[in-house]
């Protein structure tokens, strides 16, 4: 017990200080990502229910695409290719190419394919809404942007939030395929220092025990905030 406290302690020659910076970024990268992936899930599930008959197949190669391609290859292929196409770009129309950090192409990464699944969890809870609500509010003459906020966001939510949860959760353990790309997060941090170490089993233990303290924190504020979106709803108890 001793060495592993010496092995994860904050100063040198510890690697405490290394894993709690891995773990900064791995959950930047997973927030980024996740609202990113939110804002394209409500535009997706709005475009494939609302939108024209193109709008709502292109969004439906994606959706298809994203969720049928393995996370991992598709973090590869819009890693580097899609910076590539960017410079690309960028040279063809006459300017310098530009270096894109870690972080940002990341988190446009994670959140590209987030945002598939989040408009599928945002789709079924647009649906979950009793039309009833959405019809009266077109009968008072609201525009659709006001109908957005008024209503279908804030009814949608508590039918939302379960796959939402799940989503987050995805989002925290996904930052470890960036690894792979060489992104500083928790993974690649507790990987040099089992590396330089050789304690495999106490760094990658004390990686597992980080990711399960994460979760659990996650559960215990999504749960407030789920309790809080069903304020006035029937409890699940009741509701069985």
């Amino acid at each position: 017990m001793a060495r592993i406290i010496e092995l994860l302690s904050p100063t040198p020659p510890g690697w405490g200080g290394t894993l709690l910076v891995g773990l900064l970024h791995s959950v930047e990268i997973a927030a980024g990502a996740f609202g990113l992936g939110l804002v394209i899930g409500i535009c997706g599930a709005y475009g494939k229910l609302y939108g024209g008959p193109v709008v709502r197949d292109l969004l439906a190669v994606y959706t298809t695409i994203v969720r049928a391609v393995p996370e991992l290859v598709l973090i590869l292929l819009l890693y580097y290719a899609g910076t590539d196409l960017i410079n690309q770009l960028l040279t063809a129309m006459g300017y310098q190419r530009i270096d894109i950090s870690g972080l940002v192409a990341g988190i446009a990464v994670l959140g590209f394919v987030q945002g598939a699944y989040s408009t599928e969890v945002m789709r079924g809870a647009i649906l979950a809404i009793p039309q009833g609500q959405i019809e009266a509010a077109r009968a008072f003459g609201m525009s659709p942007g006001l109908l957005l906020r008024r209503i279908t966001l804030p009814a949608m939510l508590p039918f939302a939030i379960p796959g939402l949860a799940n989503l987050w959760l995805i989002a925290t353990k996904d930052t470890a395929l960036l690894a792979v790309v060489g992104f500083y997060e928790l993974t690649l941090a507790t990987r040099q220092a089992a590396g330089v170490t050789k304690a495999y089993l106490t760094f990658f233990l004390a990686a597992g025990a980080i990711y399960l303290l994460l979760t659990l924190v996650s559960n215990l504020i999504i749960g407030r905030i789920e309790v809080r979106a069903r304020r006035g709803m029937p409890s699940l108890k009741e509701a069985r």
